[in-house]
């Protein structure tokens, strides 16, 4: 089975951390999130991964290689984001009998995966409690006899993950006009497929959708969760930790630093003293955390620094990030009503009681400085001493 990985995306909802980095790049515990899926593709008996690849296409090709988890990978370079069928089609020349396609930017369960192989022709699915907000599929039995999509009266709740077993035949089917929205969408092709084969919709158990930044939260509260405790790197014997706890070889954790699991420090960070890190969060590559800064529930990107006395709660901090000396992040709101985050220049809910912050890659905050919860600093941005920032930077 040849599976092909949709990586080409520009993650225009998930800015700025996408914004020099390509979402299925972004770090979910010890990987980028598309290495989440091609591990699931490779458990589940792919012989072959078929990454499509667009802007900063070289981040993919260096983590993958042209072998990953035992198996060739090959490329395809999708010229214009003109879809997900379009995006398929720029794969086509390497497709050579029955194909998956799975979303670089998606998590799924591994053995729900090796299920939609085995059913193929197949499509993944989950039931959801508010099904007009996605492609839902109409079903008899087992079988998918149509996809609507975002329909104000779902003939089901079964919702589209948007990961796929087509037959060899669909190869020849991938030129589809362009929809209402202005792309070729790959439903189009699985609509095809239901005309000429008997497609099946294969439950999944878990899955995710990663196209915003509490998403990205929620992926690596989701994948640290599954790892177990290691300690490879130097930790003072005066160290407090605690559960599911991983200190990756070259990681330096200094005396009395309390670590409550799930957490993740990589190699290069450092937790210095008197630090309380608290689950589930990933202190990345390279990255500080000072003296007597708490860190609950975040993500913090390679090179991101948090200088003493600071705190980050329920935040998602990019790449060489650095917060100043008695930064705070506010992450809860007066009223207990969910935290609402900009998306594409609109607030959006998270649906989070507790979310924190955003920031994009080489944001610095001034000694002092507080952070409204819901504030998104965009890449590069700064404050000033002292600074209370209530607002998008």
């Amino acid at each position: 089975m040849q599976a092909v990985v949709l990586a080409a995306g520009e993650g225009t909802r998930i800015r700025p951390l996408s914004d020099s980095l390509p979402k299925p790049m972004l770090p979910v515990a010890d990987r980028p999130l598309a290495a989440h899926t091609a591990d699931a593709a490779a458990q589940a008996g792919a012989d072959e991964l078929v990454f499509v690849v667009g802007y900063e296409a070289d981040a993919v090709r260096d983590y993958f290689g042209e072998e990953y988890a035992g198996i060739p990978v090959r490329y395809a370079v999708q010229e214009s984001q003109a879809g997900t069928a379009d995006a398929v089609r720029a794969a086509r020349e390497h497709l050579d009998g029955e194909f998956a396609v799975l979303n670089g930017d998606n998590l799924y369960d591994a053995d729900a995966i090796a299920d939609l192989f085995a059913a193929g022709p197949s499509v993944g699915a989950v039931r959801v409690e508010d099904p007009s907000n996605y492609g839902v599929l109409s079903t008899e039995g087992d079988a998918v006899t149509d996809i609507v999509e975002k329909p104000a009266d779902p003939p089901t709740d079964l919702a589209n993950t948007g990961a796929y077993v087509f037959p060899a035949a669909a190869r020849e089917w991938l030129d589809v006009p362009e929809s209402e929205r202005g792309e070729h969408e790959i439903t189009d092709v699985l609509a095809r497929t239901v005309e000429e084969f008997e497609v099946s919709a294969v439950e999944l158990d878990r899955w995710l959708d990663v196209g915003r930044p509490w998403e990205l939260l929620a992926a690596n509260e989701w994948k640290l969760a599954e790892l177990d405790r290691e300690i490879r790197g130097d930790v003072h014997g005066d160290a407090d930790l605690r559960g599911d706890v991983v200190v990756e070889e070259g990681a330096t954790v200094d005396a009395a630093v309390v670590v409550e699991g799930p957490a993740l420090i990589r190699s290069g960070a450092s937790v210095g003293p008197n630090a309380y890190v608290r689950g589930a969060t990933l202190v990345g590559e390279d990255a500080k955390v000072g003296h007597g800064v708490e860190v609950k529930n975040s993500v913090l990107g390679r090179g991101t620094h948090v200088a003493h006395l600071s705190y980050v709660g329920d935040s998602v901090l990019g790449r060489n990030v650095n917060f100043g000396a008695g930064t705070n992040v506010a992450n809860l709101r007066h009223d207990d009503q969910p935290v609402k985050l900009t998306v594409k220049g609109e607030r959006v809910s998270t649906g989070r009681r507790k979310f924190g912050v955003v920031a994009g890659d080489g944001a610095k905050t001034g000694i002092n400085t507080s952070l409204n919860a819901g504030v998104t600093l965009s890449a590069g941005a700064t404050t000033a001493p002292g600074e209370v920032v209530t607002r998008d930077r």
